[in-house]
C-alpha cells in the first residue's frame, strides 16, 4: 500500500516539479526568442524583413555545443508587429534583448547580427557593456550610407530614406513579400545592402518602412567607443574589380575606426549581402573562429 501511495504521489508531483523548473517564456511586444541546445550562449539577430529562419543552418551547426538564442524582431515575416507597429524599431529591439539577457542571467553571450540586426547588436553592446561577451556584425555598418560614400551624412540620405519609407507603405501585402526587392534598383549601390535575395520575407508594412528608414539614416558611429566587447566584422567581397564589393574593404574599416579596440575584419569571397546564405561553409568557418 505504501509503495502504491508513493507511486501515485510521484505521478502527481513530477509534472508540477517539471513545470516549476522550466523558465516561463520571455514575454515581449518587440521580439520573439527561440532557444536551442545547451552550452555557452550565442544570440543570433536577423536583419530587415528577415526572421530567425535565415539562421537555420548556422543554428544547426552550433546547437550541439552552444545554447543558441534565435531572435525575430516582431513585424518581420509572419510575426505580428506588436509594439513595432508604430514608432522606432531598432532601439527598442536592442533594449528588449538587453532585458532578455538580464532576465535569463546569460553570462557574457556572443552576439551575431546581420544587416539591421548588426546595428541592433552594436546598440546592445554599447548599452550592455561587460554583459556582452563579443559581437559579430555580418555585412552591417554603423552607418550604411558610409559604405556607398565615406563622406555621406544623414542629411544627404534623409530625402531618399523618406521616399523609400513612403514607397513601402504603398505596397500591397503580397508585393511586400515578392516585389520589394525591385525598389533597390533606384538606390544604386545601396540596393545590395538593403534588399537581399532570400533574406526578404516581408512583414508588417509600417514596421518594414520604419526599419528601412532607420537602416538608411541611423548613424551609430558615435556610439562605437562605448563598446568594450571585441567586434568582428564579416562581409561579402568580390575579386572582380567591376563589382562594388571589390572596393568595400576600406569603407568597412573606416566605418569602425572609432571602436575602443580595433575590430577584426573577415571578408568572404563570393558572398553578397546574405553572407550566411550565399557562402554558408565559409561563413560557418568564420563563426567558429569568432567563437573560439
Amino acid at each position: 500500500m505504501t509503495r502504491i501511495l508513493l507511486s501515485l504521489l510521484f505521478l502527481i508531483w513530477t509534472p508540477t516539479l517539471a513545470l516549476a523548473a522550466s523558465p516561463a517564456a520571455f514575454q515581449s511586444d518587440r521580439i520573439v526568442v527561440e532557444v536551442r541546445g545547451e552550452g555557452p550562449d550565442v544570440i543570433l539577430i536577423p536583419g530587415l524583413a528577415s526572421t530567425s529562419a535565415v539562421w537555420a543552418r548556422t543554428a544547426s551547426a552550433l546547437d550541439d555545443r552552444y545554447r543558441v538564442h534565435l531572435v525575430t524582431v516582431r513585424g518581420f515575416g509572419d510575426v505580428p508587429a506588436g509594439g513595432n507597429g508604430e514608432g522606432l524599431v531598432g532601439g527598442p529591439a536592442a533594449a528588449e534583448i538587453r532585458r532578455y539577457i538580464a532576465e535569463r542571467s546569460l553570462t557574457r553571450p556572443a552576439v551575431i547580427g546581420h544587416s539591421m540586426g548588426g546595428q541592433i547588436a552594436l546598440r546592445l553592446a554599447a548599452d550592455a557593456g561587460p554583459r556582452v561577451g563579443r559581437v559579430m556584425v555580418v555585412d552591417a555598418s554603423p552607418f550604411f550610407p558610409s559604405l556607398i560614400s565615406a563622406g555621406a551624412t544623414t542629411g544627404d540620405v534623409e530625402p531618399l530614406a523618406r521616399l523609400a519609407y513612403q514607397g513601402l507603405l504603398l505596397f500591397g501585402d503580397e508585393a511586400l513579400k515578392t516585389q520589394a526587392q525591385g525598389m533597390g534598383a533606384d538606390m544604386g549601390g545601396a540596393a545590395d545592402s538593403l534588399f537581399g535575395t532570400l533574406g526578404w520575407q516581408g512583414g508588417d508594412r509600417r514596421t518594414l518602412a520604419q526599419g528601412l528608414y532607420e537602416v538608411m539614416t541611423v548613424d551609430l558611429r558615435a556610439r562605437l567607443p562605448a563598446i568594450t566587447a571585441p567586434v568582428t566584422v564579416v562581409y561579402g567581397w568580390s575579386a572582380d574589380d567591376r563589382s562594388p564589393r571589390s572596393q568595400i574593404d576600406a569603407l568597412f574599416r573606416a566605418s569602425y575606426r572609432s571602436l575602443s579596440r580595433p575590430a577584426e575584419f573577415e571578408r568572404i569571397e563570393g558572398a553578397e549581402h546574405m553572407v550566411m546564405i550565399d557562402q554558408p561553409r565559409r561563413f560557418q568557418a568564420a563563426v567558429e573562429r569568432f567563437l573560439r
